[in-house]
């Protein structure tokens, strides 16, 4: 009596490509139409937006005060120094970086905000600046560095530090200490009379109220900046055809 072979492993792998299934061309063509369906949702609204900030007014232009001066390519830096100027015959340096104070504070601790900037769409927390003064004298390592809230009426200091001038900027009081660096008192706790004068001495150097108007309008045309390039870095990611 014949027997049958028995098929060998071989020829059983090759029965098994040959009868499974292949997605068919409808089936693929309808996952392709599927996808673009849901990114064209993300698509539509990221142009709408974009449309929308894009025809937003941009504040009046307006100068710092002399004899500050604008540091060239600031508003297209992540961070750094916006104004810059000398001061005295020792020609000090004294530059300024500008943020939101609502970046330093708690969510509820501007609750009592006048909400000030509605008709020209500036948010209150433009209103509330936080400003990193760093003043030093040329050829020493060291700088005094003071962080400020800046108002339309008034400035007060939050702390100041002795540091080396290559430290990170608007890092404040969660600046890392691991270098050892002693960062003096919380600035409540000094003297009066040594906070009076700490408020005089960066008063005199120009660090007051009148700085508000350009910081605002430049911390509004930088934020506009960064919102309108997100939309398309967005928009270009989303977009993109998938290998």
């Amino acid at each position: 009596m014949l027997r049958r072979a028995a098929p060998t492993a071989a020829a059983l792998s090759r029965r098994a490509v040959s009868t499974s299934p292949s997605p068919s061309p409808t089936a693929a063509a309808t996952a392709a139409a599927s996808s673009s369906a849901v990114n064209s949702i993300p698509l539509r609204s990221l142009k709408e937006h974009y449309l929308e900030v894009s025809k937003m007014a941009p504040p009046p232009k307006t100068s710092p005060p002399k004899p500050f001066t604008i540091v060239k390519g600031a508003l297209d830096q992540a961070s750094g120094p916006v104004l810059r100027r000398e001061y005295g015959d020792a020609g000090e340096e004294i530059s300024i970086s500008v943020g939101r104070l609502a970046n330093i504070l708690p969510p509820d601790a501007d609750s009592d905000s006048d909400g000030a900037g509605g008709d020209d769409g500036l948010s209150a927390s433009i209103s509330q600046l936080l400003l990193h003064v760093d003043i030093s004298k040329p050829g020493t390592g060291k700088s005094l560095q003071f962080l400020c809230g800046l108002y339309p009426d008034a400035i007060g200091i939050h702390s100041v530090c002795l540091r080396s001038k290559d430290a990170e900027l608007l890092e404040g009081n969660k600046a890392s200490k691991a270098d050892g660096e002693y960062r003096g008192r919380i600035f409540q706790e000094l003297d009066e009379k040594i906070r009076d004068s700490l408020h005089l001495y960066i008063e005199a150097r120009g660090i007051n109220e009148k700085l508000f108007p350009f910081l605002q309008a430049w911390l509004y045309v930088k934020d506009h900046r960064n919102l309108i390039r997100w939309f398309k870095s967005v928009g270009t990611v989303i977009s993109e055809p998938k290998p």
